[in-house]
């Protein structure tokens, strides 16, 4: 028997495809200046996935990965540029948001890094904000 799929989602140009088999949990903005040159933007939204509930369906093969010094890192189509997923010593620990194909009842539970925000950055909704970093 295999495990559900609760959701799928793609790159811009649909050349990689993934699934997840469990909710999404701890949802959140990020703020600080290396996921706005990451990401292209105000920063990063992204949620966390159960260890074993995330696979490849198509296109593995395009990902290129980045990982900084410190292990973390991000994995993005070759094609598009489209980033899909934050990594840890390349194990799949998160998924960004706007990748998803289906609406999901994940909201952002907190914004960090939000005392390094670009000035133009408006944040809205009423998630919890902090300065740095929160323990998940």
């Amino acid at each position: 028997m295999s495990d559900p799929v609760f959701l799928t989602g793609e790159c811009f140009c649909g050349a990689v495809r993934y699934q997840i088999s469990a909710p999404l949990k701890s949802a959140q903005m990020c703020h600080c200046s290396r996921c706005r040159k990451a990401f292209s933007g105000a920063g990063s939204a992204m949620a966390g996935v159960t260890p074993g509930s995330f696979s490849w369906l198509e296109g593995e093969a395009q990902l290129n990965l980045y990982e900084g010094r410190h292990g973390y890192g991000i994995a993005f189509c070759r094609t598009c540029g489209t980033t899909l997923c934050g990594t840890n010593r390349g194990d799949v620990m998160g998924i960004t948001l706007g990748t998803l194909n289906e609406n999901s009842s994940v909201k952002i539970a907190r914004h960090i890094f939000v005392g390094s925000k670009a000035d133009w950055d408006e944040i809205g909704g009423d998630a919890p904000k902090f300065d740095g970093a929160v323990d998940t």
